[in-house]
This record gives C-alpha cells, structure tokens and sequence, in this order.
C-alpha cells in the first residue's frame, strides 16, 4: 500500500475540518452505533478497542497499524468481539481520517505518537480515546488541548481512574475536610526491573516503515528491541515509568486533592543507580518534590524494587484491599486529624486514625468499563468526558517537569503553572517542547 506522507494527509485533513463536521450528537439517534477505529495495534489498544467493540451501541469500523502481520491478527481478534464483524484494515492513519463512517478513534500507538495522532483526528472531525501518557512533552499536550476546544472534539485521556466510583467518593472524603488539613501527599510508583540491553542494529523488516514509525523523533538505527517495547527507556519516545505507569497515581492524587494548578516548584534526586551501564536512559530510582501553595507532593519510583506488587486481579474484582506498605502503586494523604491510603485501578481506600483503628472504607473495582461508558456518552451527549484532555494537560505537566527537573542535573525548578514556562532555567525550557523538526511534528498552527 503506497506511504501517504504527513504534510500531504495534513493538509487533507486541515482542508476536511474547516467544512465544519456536525457533532455525533446531533446527527444519530440514540440506538445508533458510534463506529469507533483503532490506530496503534498493541496490547492496551486492542484491549481498550475490544471491550467497547463488545458494546450494543458501538461496532469496529476499522483497524490500522503499520505492522501488517500484527494487523490482521487484531482485525480478527476484534471480530470476534463483535458477531464477525470484521473492520477494514489501514495500514496509514490518513485512512481512518478520510473514512467518513467512523465517528472516534483510539489511540494506542507508542508514546511519542500519541498527541500528533489525536491532533490529526481531531482535525479529521473525529471524537478522541487518546491512551495515557496522552503527550511526549508540555508544549503538545497544550496543542491537543487547543485542537481538541477549536475543532469541537470530545477528546477522553486513558486515565480511567477518574471515573471510579471509589475515587470519586475519596476525592469528596477528603475534599469534606474529614482528613483534616492535607499537606504532605505521597505517591509511590515502586515496581521491580532488571537491566535493558538494545543489542545489534539491524535493518527493519520491509513490511513497514521505521521513518514512520519513529515519525517526530530522532532519526536512528532500527533496533527490533526499540520497535517491541523497549522504546520505554528512551527520552525520545517516552517519559519512563512515571510517564507509562506513575502518572496514573500523579492523576488521581490531584483529582483528590481538587485538581490544583501545577507546582510552584520541584526538585529530583536519583538516577540510573540499579542499572547503570545498560543501554537504558531513564532513571530506575527517582524522588520527586513537588512544591504547591497548600501542600507537599513526593513521587518514588523504582524499577527495581521486585518485593513490592502492583494491585492484582483479585483486588481490582474483589472486596480486598491490597497490603498497603507492599502496595506500588499506593498513595498516601496525610491530614491533620487522620490519613488516608488510595489504591489505584480498583484498590479501595481506608482511612486511619494515630492508632491504626480504620474509621472509614471502600472496596474498589477497576474502572476500565466506565471510563468507556463516559466516553461514548460524551459523544453522544458533546458534554466534556471525566479525563478531558484540558484536565489531563495539567495532570500530565506535573508528570513532565518532575522529568525535566531530573534530565537538568537533580535541580530544583521554579515553575510558572499558566505560563507553563520555569523562570530560572532555560534549558529546562528546552525540554519543554522538541527541539527537532520534521514532516511529522506538530504544527504551531494547528
């Protein structure tokens, strides 16, 4: 299938919006199927895709990856889900946007492709499910937010935390004042790794195009290792586990706390320490410290730490709560009078007095299904979804200049939240947006 290049679908998609694309809403009743499209074949898309492609008022109209093979694994696996049905195949993006039947896309691809995908949809006229982190940087993720407000577009982020029941009722726990005052809040992102090693280069397979594939980023060898996961540990196409899994925790601990603007400053300690000396770029043990008007936020990571656990099956399904000190991915709110411990993806929450005593509790349940009911609600409704991509922006910068601060030496920076700009350093301004230009960047003008 012949390569459609950026600028070219850019401009088609540019010319289609400015015809004014009615909303959903407004043009389908409420017992149409909102036709949905997948870009970016991998592992949580496909599972993201499937579940709403299961639903009675949503159909798969169609699928695209640039890895033909994984392609037409997924295009049937989703037919499965939805009575045969099986969505057309698109191996380049620009054919989604120009298929006139799909009303919504979800985009899956890897990180640094996710915000200039979702800008391009939103141009397309399609309503956006844009997976977490939804931006490589600070300077796009105000981008998708300008795109997603001009073109009109319903724009939900994978942070589907926010639309738990239990966190919605730990956000008005601790809103009530039944903590107390909260000034000191804790989030821990603790997870085991080992080492990354990127082994040889070699030539891409000819079934797709690694230029496109590395799309905005940096030109480079191809390394298979890169293409199948390990583009995690590279600054060019990710943040690390704090972008991939931390900014979960970071999300629903502001959503808690009243989604404050962003930190006045922050600071970073650690680094590579576990495993320095592999290929990998991202720190494997980090502290975060994060300065607001009210209260103290630190962020621990570590990729690892194996005796902690993520919260499993068991928990996310049933009334349990996770053994909070073991508990990666916990977060801690300490208030005047009592503290809280919030478990993320369906860990409930406890309330402790200085004694230990538990005064209050919810069991949790993972989240994933209503945070798809309020997307394709919104849709149908234009009302903005529970993870917009304007609350989102915030959330996501938090997660951005803790990065920045660490890729600057550990320094502590002083940031100013409504300009999104640090006043005391200038190459921390520079991590703030990419400094290469290509065919597949995101515009100014969007």
């Amino acid at each position: 299938m012949k390569s459609i290049k950026r600028r070219a679908f850019l401009k088609s998609g540019l010319a289609a919006a400015t015809l004014g694309f009615p909303a959903i809403g407004q043009v389908k009743g409420a017992n149409d199927r909102v036709q949905i499209a997948l870009i970016g074949c991998g592992g949580r898309g496909t599972q993201v895709t499937s579940s709403l492609a299961q639903r009675s008022d949503v159909v798969c109209s169609q699928v695209c990856d640039i890895h033909e093979e994984r392609l037409v694994r997924i295009a049937d696996y989703v037919a499965e889900q939805q009575d045969g049905r099986k969505p057309i195949l698109a191996r380049q993006m620009d054919e989604v946007f120009a298929n006139k039947d799909v009303d919504a896309v979800v985009v899956a691809t890897p990180d640094h492709w996710h915000t200039p995908t979702a800008i391009l949809a939103c141009q397309a006229g399609k309503d956006v499910y844009v997976e977490k982190p939804f931006s490589h940087n600070i300077w796009e993720g105000r981008k998708l937010v300008e795109a997603s407000r001009k073109y009109k577009r319903i724009v939900q982020v994978g942070t589907q935390n926010r639309s738990a029941s239990y966190n919605i009722e730990a956000r008005d726990y601790v809103q009530s004042g039944k903590l107390g005052d909260v000034r000191l809040v804790k989030v821990f992102n603790l997870k085991g790794g080992g080492p990354f090693r990127l082994g040889l280069s070699a030539k891409a397979p000819k079934s797709f195009s690694w230029d496109e594939w590395l799309g905005p980023a940096k030109s480079r060898e191809y390394h298979s290792k890169i293409f199948h996961g390990g583009w995690h540990y590279f600054w060019d196409y990710s943040g690390g586990d704090l972008a991939d899994c931390g900014i979960h925790q970071l999300d629903l601990a502001l959503m808690v706390l009243g989604d404050p603007p962003a930190p006045s400053a922050v600071s970073a300690s650690g680094g590579r320490l576990q495993h320095k000396g592999d290929d990998g770029e991202v720190p494997d043990v980090e502290i975060l410290h994060y300065d607001y008007p009210e209260f103290v936020m630190t962020f621990e990571h570590s990729h690892f730490a194996n005796s902690m656990s993520k919260i499993d099956g068991s928990i996310r399904s049933g009334d349990k709560f996770p053994h909070w000190l073991q508990c990666a991915t916990r977060i801690e709110f300490y208030g005047a009078k009592d503290n809280m411990m919030l478990g993320r993806h369906g860990g409930g929450w406890q309330v402790f007095t200085s004694n230990g005593k538990v005064v209050d509790q919810k069991f949790g349940r993972h989240p994933d299904t209503e945070h798809q009911q309020n997307f394709i609600d919104c849709i149908k409704s234009r009302n903005r979804p529970n993870a917009d991509v304007g609350l989102a922006q915030v959330s996501t910068s938090v997660m951005h200049i803790g990065n920045i601060a660490h890729r600057v030496g550990n320094q502590k920076l002083h940031y100013n939240a409504s300009e999104e700009q640090f006043t005391n350093n200038d190459s921390a301004n520079s991590l703030s947006k990419r400094q290469n230009i290509n065919d597949f960047s995101v515009k100014e003008i969007i």
